[in-house]
């Protein structure tokens, strides 16, 4: 379970904008995947591949196309859910004390930032991780993984590596509703 966290640790960090330790970060991934989870290896082992050898500029260029100048693609799970709603604001608020209650670190993005949700998921028990991917987390994911499809941009692998890792059985869409609305009502 260990090497799972860590996956998710690295997995939030190749979320996050690119510093000079990225191909480090790409070949340990890599690594993991082939050892833990041989079936997310493929799309990863494309996404590693076409990212292979760009210097840290190219890279910062192709993640700031991918996620900060594209609004579907963006990397904030709440703004997926709620847009710019009062409920954002509440889910933030709720994101904020989930990522503080089990250490996880804020950087300089927003609470509901995949760069902090995905490391939190290695810290969840089981049912809090159920909870979080089915309720939040996947609905955002294939929104953002729909906005990237066909558009020959390698980070589609990745979202398809951590839709792979987040993926558990489907709560009903009723269960799911009200795990959103839950949050507003108890800022309320």
């Amino acid at each position: 379970m260990a090497s799972r966290a860590e996956l998710y640790n690295l997995l939030g960090q190749l979320l996050s904008y690119p510093r000079e330790e990225y191909p480090g970060l790409v070949a340990r991934c890599r690594e993991l995947l082939r050892r833990e989870i041989p079936e997310a290896a493929g799309p990863f082992d494309t996404f590693a591949d076409r990212v292979n050898g760009m210097s840290l500029e190219e890279l910062e260029e192709l993640f700031t196309r991918t996620f900060d100048l594209n609004p579907v693609c963006c990397l904030e799970v709440g703004w997926h859910l709620y847009g710019e709603d009062y409920n954002r604001g509440a889910f933030m608020v709720k994101m904020r004390q989930l990522l503080r209650s089990h250490g996880v670190e804020e950087m300089i993005e927003l609470p509901d930032h995949l760069s902090h949700l995905l490391p939190l998921f290695g810290r969840l028990d089981e049912q809090e991780a159920m909870r979080l991917s089915g309720s939040f987390v996947l609905p955002a994911l294939k929104k953002m993984e729909e906005g990237l499809s066909g558009k020959n941009n390698p980070y589609e692998e990745v979202l398809r590596v951590v839709l792979r890792l987040v993926e558990v059985p489907a709560l009903d869409s009723a269960g799911s509703r009200q795990d959103q609305t839950e949050i507003s009502r108890k800022e309320k």
